[in-house]
Formats: structure tokens, C-alpha cells, sequence
């Protein structure tokens, strides 16, 4: 197949997303991205290195959006870090199926790290240092992407849900009536929920 004339980097993203949404991230591959572009894999190597940079640009186009300008130094630093992750969690789910990748090339990611700075200023002027910082941050970081995976991959309104609720209330009580409470849960109110009882601990 002929390659075409030029080949920008958010056509060459575009393309990857396609695969991805399409395939998910196991499909992923050169050659995949290739023939969504029609194009050859040995044309596409002109351009790209490899897979593992095909992820990084994806993360990179997830990310760029994100601000991660400071919020005003004048509120209290829970809602400060509340604001981040709100950010972080609408760039994110725009796609979620490559938030995966958000975790492999963390320490690449200028979107991640610019964010990872930002958040950790923040834990900083708020007395944070040392280790109680690092794991400050990584617990941030865990409960993001945890919870939008559960959102997204596990959603409380998905037939999970539904069948956990039928399940015997002889063998599962508290299993069978946290199900049936979940259905009036809203995504919104799951996350933010769950940050604020991390914000809390955090604080402690």
C-alpha cells in the first residue's frame, strides 16, 4: 500500500484511538494502526518507532487538555486537590480505554507529570513532606484510577450490579443489600464520595 504524502501526529493518533476504541488496548499494534491509516507497517515505522510510542502519544493526547495550573491558593487544600482530580477524571473519561496506559507511561507523560507537580505543590503548602507526601500522592493516583475503571469497566448501574443484588440473602446479606442501595448511586456521587473519604484519611 502506498503511504500517504504526509502523516501529522493527530492523524496518527486519530488512527490509534480507532484501533482502540475498536479493539481495545490489546489490539493495539503497528500494523493495526497502519491499515486504519492505508497504509503499509514498514511505512508507518517512518514515522513511528514502535508500539510503546504509540501509547505514549495516546496518553499525551488524553492528558494535554488537562490544566494543571494551581487552583486559588486562597481555598483550603482538600478542595484544591478535589479541583485536580476533577480535571483529571473529564480528560480521562473522554477515553477511557486508555487509561491503562496512564500508568505505564507515567513517569514519560508530561501531561502526568506537569498534574503530579501541581497536586504535590499543593500537598506541600499543606504540610505534607517526606514519605507521607509520596504516599499522599499515591494514594491520589490509585483511587483515580481505580474508580474511573470501576466507572467505566464496572459501572453501579451495569448488570453487575443486578446480579449481585439477587443473590441469596441467606449466603450474601450484606453483599445482596449494598447492591440493591448501589442502583441509586450516581457516578458523581461514587467518585466524589470516595475522594472525599480519601481527603479525609489524608488529612488525618
Amino acid at each position: 500500500m502506498p503511504r500517504p504524502r504526509t502523516l501529522t501526529q493527530d492523524r496518527l493518533v486519530a488512527a490509534a484511538l480507532t484501533v482502540v476504541d475498536r479493539e481495545g488496548l490489546a489490539g493495539l499494534s503497528m500494523r493495526a494502526v497502519a491499515k486504519e491509516l492505508g497504509m503499509s507497517t514498514m511505512g508507518l515505522y517512518r514515522y513511528v518507532a514502535d508500539r510503546e510510542t504509540l501509547e505514549r502519544l495516546l496518553v499525551e493526547s488524553l492528558l494535554d487538555s488537562v490544566d494543571t495550573a494551581p487552583p486559588p491558593d486562597d481555598t483550603p487544600w482538600r478542595e484544591r486537590v478535589e479541583e485536580m482530580v476533577r480535571r483529571l477524571r473529564v480528560a480521562v473519561s473522554a477515553r477511557p480505554a486508555v487509561l491503562p496506559l496512564t500508568v505505564t507511561h507515567r513517569h514519560r507523560s508530561l501531561g502526568v507529570l506537569r498534574w503530579s507537580e501541581t497536586v504535590l505543590t499543593i500537598l506541600d503548602e499543606a504540610g505534607f513532606d517526606g514519605t507521607r507526601r509520596v504516599i499522599a500522592l499515591r494514594a491520589l493516583l490509585g483511587y483515580v484510577i481505580g474508580a474511573l475503571q470501576l466507572e467505566h469497566l464496572g459501572p453501579l448501574a451495569g448488570p453487575g450490579t443486578t446480579t449481585i443484588a439477587a443473590l441469596p440473602p441467606a449466603d450474601f446479606p450484606r453483599l445482596a443489600d449494598t447492591a440493591r442501595h448501589a442502583r441509586d448511586v450516581t457516578p458523581d456521587a461514587e467518585f466524589f464520595g470516595g475522594l472525599a473519604i480519601l481527603l479525609r484519611g489524608l488529612a488525618d
